[in-house]
């Protein structure tokens, strides 16, 4: 949960929700470098037409070097032809996605019942 820490996230301080929220995941992807786990992704699909990327994540001290596209390439792999991919992005995370081919969804405004604190 140390990737999740240092990234400000409130869901490491839910260590057993998170781990089975990632298990249950459609797909799971990680980095590692030298052992060390430096990004990790994941998605949760319908597997046919629509995919949702919850957590992409890399230790801040490794941002810019290229790990969360490569994670995205990995994704793009299997979603890439899906009617629709989705995720909600802040901060610095926005350029980053733009980057890799998102775009806000219209006129859209993003909801949601949150009980973290980091937003």
């Amino acid at each position: 949960m140390v990737l999740y820490r240092e990234n400000g996230w409130s869901s490491a301080e839910k260590p057993e929700q998170l781990l089975a929220g990632l298990r249950n995941s459609h797909t799971l992807v990680t980095a590692r470098l030298n052992g060390e786990l430096v990004g990790i992704g994941n998605a949760i699909s319908d597997g046919h037409l629509v995919v949702y990327y919850p957590h992409m994540r890399v230790k801040p001290k490794y941002h810019g070097k290229g790990i969360g596209r490569k994670m995205m390439d990995v994704m793009q792999s299997i979603y890439g032809q899906f009617h629709q991919q989705m995720l909600t992005a802040d901060g610095k995370a926005i350029d980053f996605y733009k980057s890799v081919g998102f775009e806000r969804a219209g006129k859209t405004e993003p909801m949601w019942v949150y009980s973290g604190t980091e937003h």
